[in-house]
């Protein structure tokens, strides 16, 4: 379970930053940066966790909990498929984590990365490997990231839901494969990536 003793161990405002989205064959690239300015209470504390060992019903209640307490300063950023396109997945992340630490009401003092590629960023870097897993803020970062970009990825559904993505989020499951395959990519999947690649390709061989 995550603690907040590499947030104390640094003390001062310390940033935890994660990103959601990185694996998705559309979509966006969500990064959050999340500084408690003075700390967490035990309850708070005890909603945080990777967002990824939490139902969805757990992380909205976590994401919930995180504005309504008044103690989390939070920054959203965010990379564009054509920015993932034109970067390559990483960089485009680590733009994005750039854009969330921006965002921030203030500037940290340092900012721990979730992962082992830090940004480039006005602040201190410490790059942790499983962050989200052991630091408070890196979780509470993960939870807003994936809520965020789950609520984006429901509306782009509502325009699209010939994809699946208000249950798949853009992932690359077999359903959202398979409706590639049938009615090809839209402007929101990412062309270097997976099965929108291989599609666009498979085009590209066809003789007229």
């Amino acid at each position: 379970m995550p603690d907040y003793s590499l947030e104390t161990e640094h003390g001062g405002r310390v940033a935890g930053v994660d990103e959601a989205g990185r694996g998705p064959l559309a979509g966006p690239v969500v990064a959050a940066a999340v500084v408690f300015p003075a700390g967490l209470t035990p309850t708070l504390a005890a909603l945080l966790d990777d967002s990824k060992n939490l139902t969805a019903e757990a992380r909205l209640a976590a994401f919930a909990a995180l504005h309504a307490s008044g103690l989390a300063e939070i920054g959203v950023g965010a990379a564009s498929v054509t920015e993932i396109s034109r970067l390559n997945i990483l960089q485009a992340t680590l733009l994005a984590m750039h854009r969330a630490v921006s965002r921030l009401a203030a500037l940290p003092d340092i900012a721990l990365v979730d992962g082992n590629q830090p940004p480039r960023l006005a602040c201190p870097v410490r790059c942790v490997v499983g962050g989200d897993a052991t630091s408070l803020s890196i979780a509470a970062a993960s939870i807003v990231a994936k809520v965020i970009r789950d609520r984006a990825m429901l509306r782009l559904g509502l325009r699209f839901p010939m994809y699946g993505w208000s249950s798949n989020a853009g992932y690359g499951t077999p359903p959202h494969r398979a409706a590639i395959a049938l009615h090809g990519p839209c402007r929101h999947h990412r062309p270097t990536f997976g099965a929108v690649r291989l599609h666009l390709a498979e085009l590209t061989a066809q003789p007229d």
